[in-house]
């Protein structure tokens, strides 16, 4: 065959094919007339040389794998000088990985140390109370119905305070759960389309408003008040300590506790799956009661202690 049928059939470039031909790695018969001609061997060689370069080989890696195809082999790979050559590969990747990683981890660290300069601790509520107006008001779907009655699993979340906290095994009294997408980071622009999303904006001045009234709500009867989102602990860390809060930050990287307890979660531009707003009382291990949807975010802590007034735990509760 000539080498436009051959680039056709294999699915390269005929710029590619003289490449590789430079390469020694196709070796077609030259014609009187002076025209290459390949063979069904050539055809298979490229292709072997093409699925490889689009899993990350150089085209000169590939030698070892067409010569294990000229030796009568049905794969490229059979041959144990193949296999080397995948080690190879892999170990390069795994240090450019690492590499990525290393800067990548020096960068955020860079965000976070120049945004927490230009950005002072915020500490008053009424400024961080302010939400936009005109932002969209959450509906109830329905996502949440399910939840009363049921006991949280038995999953351990790492918290912002260094300790891991037990889901299953939080005693007898009452806990405060609440959930949020998450949290902006001063200096970093919020994920696009955020202020149309119903219920996404406010997570910091909710976090405040429960800073703010955490001393009330354990007068009412919370033995403890946590956070909770798919943000990382080192995130979180720097938000409970940016805004003061007295309280831990729960991380749930794996969305565990929504695959459990299948709590609504939905997908937001840039970032992926993140929780929806929603607040769980817990009592003995049981979820007691839900705030599902909650609106706005930047007073619901009161709406929290409101509810805990009202339904005080008398002795035998306990």
């Amino acid at each position: 065959m000539q080498i436009g049928e051959l680039a056709r059939r294999s699915g390269v470039t005929l710029k590619a094919v003289r490449y590789y031909e430079s390469l020694g790695l196709v070796h077609p018969e030259r014609l009187p007339n002076g025209y290459r001609a390949y063979r069904e061997s050539d055809l298979q060689a490229v292709i072997e040389i093409r699925e490889l370069s689009a899993a990350g080989l150089t085209a000169r890696q590939t030698i070892p794998f067409v010569e294990c195809l000229s030796l009568g082999h049905e794969h490229g790979d059979d041959c144990p000088s193949s296999l080397v050559v995948y080690r190879d590969a892999i170990d390069e990747i795994d240090r450019a990985i690492a590499s990525l990683q290393a800067k990548r981890t020096e960068l955020v660290h860079r965000l976070d140390t120049g945004a927490s300069r230009n950005f002072t601790k915020e500490t008053a509520m009424t400024d961080l109370n302010r939400l936009p107006e005109g932002l969209p008001v959450p509906t109830d779907d329905g996502a949440a119905a399910h939840l009363p009655g049921p006991s949280l699993p038995a999953l351990s979340l790492e918290g912002t305070d260094g300790h891991r906290v037990d889901l299953g095994g939080l005693g007898a009294g009452r806990t405060v759960f609440y959930v949020y997408p998450l949290t902006g980071r001063p200096g970093t622009d919020l994920p696009d389309g955020w202020e149309v999303i119903p219920g996404a904006r406010g997570c910091t001045s909710e976090a405040c408003d429960f800073r703010d009234h955490f001393v009330d709500l354990q007068a009412a009867g919370a033995d403890a008040v946590y956070g909770l989102s798919s943000q990382d602990v080192a995130y979180q860390t720097q938000v409970v300590e940016r805004l003061g809060l007295p309280f831990a930050m729960l991380s749930d990287e794996g969305f565990q506790l929504a695959d459990a307890l299948d709590l609504p979660t939905f997908v937001a531009p840039g970032v992926g799956r993140l929780y929806s707003r929603l607040t769980l009382i817990v009592r003995a291990g049981r979820i007691e009661h839900i705030f599902y949807p909650i609106f706005p975010p930047n007073t619901h802590a009161q709406q929290v202690l409101t509810w805990l007034r009202e339904h005080p735990l008398d002795s035998s509760d306990l």
